[in-house]
Protein backbone atom coordinates (compact mmCIF):
# COMPACT_ATOMS: atom_id res chain seq x y z
CA UNK A 1 0.00 0.00 0.00
CA UNK A 2 2.56 2.75 1.05
CA UNK A 3 4.32 2.28 -2.64
CA UNK A 4 1.17 2.50 -3.83
CA UNK A 5 0.98 6.03 -2.48
CA UNK A 6 3.86 6.88 -3.12
CA UNK A 7 3.66 6.32 -6.56
CA UNK A 8 0.42 8.26 -6.42
CA UNK A 9 1.58 11.08 -5.25
CA UNK A 10 4.47 11.09 -7.90
CA UNK A 11 2.43 11.24 -10.54
CA UNK A 12 -0.03 14.16 -8.75
CA UNK A 13 2.81 15.92 -7.38
CA UNK A 14 6.02 15.18 -9.94
CA UNK A 15 7.21 18.45 -8.86
CA UNK A 16 7.53 17.62 -5.39
CA UNK A 17 10.38 16.54 -3.02
CA UNK A 18 10.87 13.44 -1.34
CA UNK A 19 10.21 14.92 2.04
CA UNK A 20 7.18 16.63 0.78
CA UNK A 21 5.48 13.53 -0.03
CA UNK A 22 7.01 11.88 3.12
CA UNK A 23 4.48 14.50 4.82
CA UNK A 24 2.12 14.33 3.09
CA UNK A 25 1.52 10.81 3.63
CA UNK A 26 2.11 10.92 7.48
CA UNK A 27 -0.60 13.14 7.76
CA UNK A 28 -2.93 11.06 5.65
CA UNK A 29 -1.97 8.16 7.69
CA UNK A 30 -2.96 10.41 10.84
CA UNK A 31 -6.25 11.66 9.13
CA UNK A 32 -7.23 7.60 8.79
CA UNK A 33 -6.74 6.85 12.41
CA UNK A 34 -8.59 9.90 13.50
CA UNK A 35 -11.58 8.92 11.11
CA UNK A 36 -11.60 5.17 12.87
CA UNK A 37 -12.36 7.14 16.10
CA UNK A 38 -14.56 9.49 15.15
CA UNK A 39 -16.86 6.44 13.57
CA UNK A 40 -16.51 5.04 16.71
CA UNK A 41 -17.76 8.09 18.38
CA UNK A 42 -20.60 8.75 16.36
CA UNK A 43 -23.89 7.18 18.68
CA UNK A 44 -22.02 10.39 21.21
CA UNK A 45 -23.17 12.76 18.53
CA UNK A 46 -25.82 14.26 18.54
CA UNK A 47 -27.99 17.42 17.03
CA UNK A 48 -27.32 19.35 20.02
CA UNK A 49 -23.49 18.80 19.63
CA UNK A 50 -22.09 18.60 16.78
CA UNK A 51 -21.33 21.86 16.12
CA UNK A 52 -18.91 21.27 18.16
CA UNK A 53 -17.34 19.03 15.92
CA UNK A 54 -18.30 19.97 12.82
CA UNK A 55 -19.05 23.25 11.55
CA UNK A 56 -20.99 24.16 8.35
CA UNK A 57 -19.14 26.47 5.56
CA UNK A 58 -20.30 27.45 2.03
CA UNK A 59 -24.09 25.77 3.39
CA UNK A 60 -25.62 28.33 1.21
CA UNK A 61 -24.68 26.54 -1.92
CA UNK A 62 -26.34 23.16 -0.97
CA UNK A 63 -29.55 25.02 -0.16
CA UNK A 64 -29.42 26.40 -3.11
CA UNK A 65 -29.23 23.12 -4.89
CA UNK A 66 -31.87 21.77 -2.90
CA UNK A 67 -34.10 24.38 -3.10
CA UNK A 68 -34.25 23.90 -7.17
CA UNK A 69 -36.83 20.60 -6.03
CA UNK A 70 -35.04 18.39 -8.63
CA UNK A 71 -33.22 16.61 -6.16
CA UNK A 72 -29.23 17.07 -5.19
CA UNK A 73 -26.67 14.75 -6.14
CA UNK A 74 -23.73 15.12 -3.16
CA UNK A 75 -20.02 14.77 -5.15
CA UNK A 76 -17.25 13.64 -2.52
CA UNK A 77 -14.60 11.22 -2.13
CA UNK A 78 -12.16 9.99 0.14
CA UNK A 79 -11.34 12.96 1.55
CA UNK A 80 -11.00 14.42 5.15
CA UNK A 81 -13.46 12.52 7.41
CA UNK A 82 -15.55 11.50 4.57
CA UNK A 83 -18.02 9.34 6.69
CA UNK A 84 -18.31 11.83 9.55
CA UNK A 85 -19.19 14.70 6.79
CA UNK A 86 -22.49 12.84 5.82
CA UNK A 87 -23.54 11.82 9.28
CA UNK A 88 -22.96 14.90 10.35
CA UNK A 89 -24.72 16.83 7.77
CA UNK A 90 -28.02 14.45 9.10
CA UNK A 91 -27.64 15.66 12.51
CA UNK A 92 -27.93 19.15 11.14
CA UNK A 93 -31.20 18.37 9.81
CA UNK A 94 -30.24 17.09 5.95
CA UNK A 95 -30.33 12.83 6.07
CA UNK A 96 -29.17 11.36 2.99
CA UNK A 97 -29.13 8.20 0.76
CA UNK A 98 -25.41 6.57 0.60
CA UNK A 99 -24.26 4.64 -1.83
CA UNK A 100 -23.31 0.84 0.18
CA UNK A 101 -20.43 -2.06 -0.93
CA UNK A 102 -21.89 -4.64 0.72
CA UNK A 103 -18.96 -5.61 3.10
CA UNK A 104 -17.66 -9.86 2.44
CA UNK A 105 -17.67 -10.04 6.77
CA UNK A 106 -21.95 -9.38 7.23
CA UNK A 107 -22.04 -8.76 10.95
CA UNK A 108 -19.34 -6.34 10.12
CA UNK A 109 -21.57 -4.86 7.65
CA UNK A 110 -24.35 -4.65 9.48
CA UNK A 111 -22.33 -2.91 12.41
CA UNK A 112 -21.21 -0.18 10.31
CA UNK A 113 -24.83 0.28 8.01
CA UNK A 114 -26.55 0.61 11.39
CA UNK A 115 -24.06 3.40 12.57
CA UNK A 116 -23.77 5.41 9.59
CA UNK A 117 -28.04 5.45 9.95
CA UNK A 118 -27.89 6.53 13.52
CA UNK A 119 -27.91 10.31 12.52
CA UNK A 120 -30.84 9.51 9.50
CA UNK A 121 -28.91 8.36 6.55
CA UNK A 122 -30.39 4.80 4.73
CA UNK A 123 -28.13 2.75 2.52
CA UNK A 124 -28.52 2.23 -1.63
CA UNK A 125 -27.43 -0.67 -2.43
CA UNK A 126 -25.58 -1.65 -5.96
CA UNK A 127 -28.58 -4.21 -7.15
CA UNK A 128 -31.16 -1.26 -6.65
CA UNK A 129 -29.45 1.65 -7.25
CA UNK A 130 -30.91 2.96 -10.49
CA UNK A 131 -34.66 2.83 -9.36
CA UNK A 132 -34.02 3.18 -5.84
CA UNK A 133 -31.97 6.64 -7.19
CA UNK A 134 -35.02 8.07 -9.16
CA UNK A 135 -37.50 7.50 -6.89
CA UNK A 136 -35.28 9.90 -4.35
CA UNK A 137 -34.58 12.01 -6.52
CA UNK A 138 -37.95 13.01 -7.50
CA UNK A 139 -39.13 13.30 -3.87
CA UNK A 140 -36.03 16.07 -3.74
CA UNK A 141 -33.84 14.19 -2.10
CA UNK A 142 -30.34 13.88 -1.76
CA UNK A 143 -27.91 11.10 -2.85
CA UNK A 144 -23.99 11.04 -1.80
CA UNK A 145 -22.07 9.34 -4.02
CA UNK A 146 -17.80 8.78 -3.54
CA UNK A 147 -16.49 9.73 -6.86
CA UNK A 148 -12.93 9.23 -6.88
CA UNK A 149 -12.09 5.28 -6.90
CA UNK A 150 -10.89 3.02 -10.03
CA UNK A 151 -13.85 1.70 -12.17
CA UNK A 152 -14.11 -0.95 -13.96
CA UNK A 153 -14.04 -0.52 -17.88
CA UNK A 154 -17.58 -1.91 -18.17
CA UNK A 155 -18.88 0.86 -15.74
CA UNK A 156 -16.60 4.18 -16.47
CA UNK A 157 -15.16 6.39 -18.99
CA UNK A 158 -11.49 7.35 -19.08
CA UNK A 159 -11.35 11.27 -18.08
CA UNK A 160 -8.44 13.47 -16.72
CA UNK A 161 -7.28 13.11 -13.44
CA UNK A 162 -3.83 14.70 -12.40
CA UNK A 163 -2.81 14.43 -15.81
CA UNK A 164 -3.18 10.48 -16.28
CA UNK A 165 -6.31 8.84 -17.71
CA UNK A 166 -8.35 7.36 -15.12
CA UNK A 167 -11.57 5.06 -15.43
CA UNK A 168 -14.05 6.94 -13.59
CA UNK A 169 -17.41 5.78 -12.82
CA UNK A 170 -20.18 7.62 -15.23
CA UNK A 171 -23.30 7.14 -12.38
CA UNK A 172 -23.35 10.77 -11.51
CA UNK A 173 -23.49 12.47 -15.05
CA UNK A 174 -25.96 10.40 -16.37
CA UNK A 175 -28.52 10.63 -12.99
CA UNK A 176 -28.06 14.24 -13.23
CA UNK A 177 -28.17 14.56 -16.59
CA UNK A 178 -31.83 12.27 -16.32
CA UNK A 179 -33.46 13.84 -13.58
CA UNK A 180 -31.68 17.36 -13.60
CA UNK A 181 -30.69 16.93 -9.83
CA UNK A 182 -28.33 19.67 -8.75
CA UNK A 183 -24.27 18.33 -8.74
CA UNK A 184 -23.25 19.71 -5.43
CA UNK A 185 -19.53 19.48 -3.96
CA UNK A 186 -19.29 18.66 -0.64
CA UNK A 187 -16.24 17.18 2.04
CA UNK A 188 -15.28 17.13 5.78
CA UNK A 189 -11.37 18.52 6.35
CA UNK A 190 -9.83 19.64 9.62
CA UNK A 191 -9.26 22.67 10.52
CA UNK A 192 -5.86 23.18 12.31
CA UNK A 193 -7.14 26.69 13.46
CA UNK A 194 -10.75 25.77 14.70
CA UNK A 195 -9.79 22.45 15.95
CA UNK A 196 -12.90 20.97 14.19
CA UNK A 197 -13.56 19.58 10.95
CA UNK A 198 -15.27 21.97 8.28
CA UNK A 199 -18.09 20.62 6.36
CA UNK A 200 -17.43 22.83 2.73
CA UNK A 201 -20.21 22.66 0.53
CA UNK A 202 -18.97 24.26 -3.11
CA UNK A 203 -21.00 26.23 -5.77
CA UNK A 204 -22.98 23.42 -8.11
CA UNK A 205 -21.25 21.56 -11.44
CA UNK A 206 -22.58 23.25 -14.11
CA UNK A 207 -23.98 20.33 -16.53
CA UNK A 208 -22.23 20.07 -19.96
CA UNK A 209 -25.25 19.70 -22.67
CA UNK A 210 -24.75 19.55 -26.11
CA UNK A 211 -27.61 17.57 -27.13
CA UNK A 212 -25.08 14.69 -27.87
CA UNK A 213 -25.93 12.53 -25.05
CA UNK A 214 -22.53 9.86 -24.66
CA UNK A 215 -20.33 13.15 -25.21
CA UNK A 216 -22.47 14.85 -22.20
CA UNK A 217 -21.77 11.99 -20.12
CA UNK A 218 -17.86 12.10 -20.72
CA UNK A 219 -17.84 16.04 -20.59
CA UNK A 220 -19.60 15.78 -17.22
CA UNK A 221 -17.57 12.65 -15.72
CA UNK A 222 -14.59 14.66 -16.38
CA UNK A 223 -15.68 17.65 -15.32
CA UNK A 224 -16.46 16.27 -11.85
CA UNK A 225 -13.28 14.46 -11.82
CA UNK A 226 -11.65 18.14 -12.20
CA UNK A 227 -13.45 19.24 -9.07
CA UNK A 228 -12.32 16.06 -7.06
CA UNK A 229 -9.03 16.65 -8.41
CA UNK A 230 -9.13 20.11 -7.19
CA UNK A 231 -10.07 19.38 -3.95
CA UNK A 232 -7.83 16.78 -3.27
CA UNK A 233 -4.72 19.83 -4.35
CA UNK A 234 -6.16 22.00 -1.86
CA UNK A 235 -5.74 19.65 0.87
CA UNK A 236 -3.16 16.84 -0.54
CA UNK A 237 -2.50 15.30 3.04
CA UNK A 238 -6.40 14.13 3.74
CA UNK A 239 -7.14 12.12 0.10
CA UNK A 240 -6.30 8.25 0.39
CA UNK A 241 -3.70 8.09 -1.66
CA UNK A 242 -2.87 4.12 -0.77
CA UNK A 243 -5.81 3.58 -3.22
CA UNK A 244 -4.79 2.26 -6.64
CA UNK A 245 -6.64 4.73 -8.38
CA UNK A 246 -5.11 4.18 -12.33
CA UNK A 247 -5.52 0.41 -11.59
CA UNK A 248 -7.39 0.09 -14.87
CA UNK A 249 -5.63 1.53 -17.92
CA UNK A 250 -6.94 2.02 -21.26
CA UNK A 251 -6.46 -0.14 -24.30
CA UNK A 252 -2.83 -0.26 -25.32
CA UNK A 253 -1.39 1.48 -22.70
CA UNK A 254 1.45 -0.39 -19.51
CA UNK A 255 0.06 -1.17 -16.61
CA UNK A 256 1.21 1.75 -14.07
CA UNK A 257 1.06 -0.47 -10.59
CA UNK A 258 3.37 -3.16 -11.52
CA UNK A 259 4.14 -4.56 -8.19
CA UNK A 260 0.07 -5.04 -7.56
CA UNK A 261 -1.37 -8.22 -8.46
Amino acid sequence: MRKTAELNLQMAFPEWTDAQRHAALKKMTRNLGWMAVEFARFPKYTKENVESVVVLDGHENFLAGQKRGKGVLYLTGHIGAWELSSYAHALYGFPLHYMARPLDNKPLDEMVNRYRGRSGNQPIFKNESARTMLRILKDAGTVGILADQNTMPEEGVWVDFFGTPACTSTGIARVALHTDAVVVPGYAVWDETLRKYRLRFEPAVDLVRTGDNEKDIVDNTGRFAKVIEGIIRKYPDQWVWVHARWKNRPPGEPRIYDFLD
